[in-house]
């Protein structure tokens, strides 16, 4: 639990999807036409294949974040304020990068309650896509 401070930022790097990828993740969870057909996406509002919302996030919580923090958690608690701001598409580079919002100890689980804001940003410092998610980890 030292390693977890109310304020701490952590970059998780870069994201690059490709079509298969984001068509693949889409026909198994998601499966939208403007995610898993790319000429039916060119006729969309969007003109082109697009990540579905979850993807990016799903995509970093298990490539950075389990391996980083999964040992500490005795369970998730919660999901809020999730927001797709800026369709996701093949090729674009997205940057992550999560903040430590609020950490709560809890006497009933004997841990803590930790808030973590997700920030998904575009090249040009954009915020495509943001979530907030409660974990309960381990004190110690």
């Amino acid at each position: 639990m030292n390693e977890f401070v109310v304020g701490k930022k952590y970059d998780f790097g870069d994201i690059i999807l490709t079509e298969q990828e984001i068509m693949d993740f889409a026909k198994a969870f998601d499966p939208l036409e403007f995610h898993t057909d790319k000429e039916i996406a060119k006729k969309t509002i969007f003109k082109g294949l697009i990540a579905s919302g979850p993807h990016i996030f799903n995509h970093i919580y298990q490539r950075e974040w389990i391996p980083r923090f999964g040992k500490t958690v005795i369970c998730g608690t919660g999901v809020s304020n999730w927001k797709f701001i800026k369709p996701v598409y093949a090729g674009q580079k997205i940057h992550v990068e999560l903040t430590i919002l609020s950490m709560n100890p809890d006497t009933q689980t004997g841990g803590t309650a930790i808030s973590w804001l997700y920030e998904f940003k575009n090249t040009k410092g954009e915020m495509v896509q943001l979530l907030e998610m409660e974990i309960m980890h381990k004190s110690s």
